[in-house]
């Protein structure tokens, strides 16, 4: 840190990632399962793409976190979103490269990307 302008910049940098845990019932919310058999199967970068779209998008409103089990091993990495007054949405078998997709048509459109949802994957 070589002046207060970096530090302001640090500041403000870690208050947008703080602000994407911040939790209220208005909230959209982007869990990635994380546990080992999602680690394993890669949903550590799925997480960060997650927490990297919405992050530059600077999207209000929309909180990444992680939890543990999800309970479907053969089908991780699996994230799950929910948002208010509509069903929980779930996506497997995810990736990084279709976090970009999931962002703009879910998120921002309101629209699920039906191909990767369980029950794409279930039939």
């Amino acid at each position: 840190m070589k002046s207060l302008a970096e530090l302001a910049k640090l500041r403000e940098q870690i208050q947008g990632e703080v602000s994407l845990r911040h939790d209220s019932a208005s909230d959209t919310r982007v869990v990635v399962g994380m546990a080992t058999c999602g680690i394993a199967a890669g949903a550590r970068p799925v997480l960060a793409a997650f927490v990297d779209e919405v992050s530059r998008r600077q999207l209000k409103g929309v909180m990444v976190t992680q939890t543990g089990c999800i309970g479907m091993c053969h089908l991780e990495p699996i994230v799950e979103i929910t948002t208010p007054h509509h069903e929980k949405i779930t996506y497997v078998k995810m990736s990084p490269d279709k976090v970009e997709k999931i962002v703009t048509e879910h998120l921002v459109n309101g629209s699920p990307v039906l191909e990767y949802t369980i029950g794409a994957a279930q039939q």
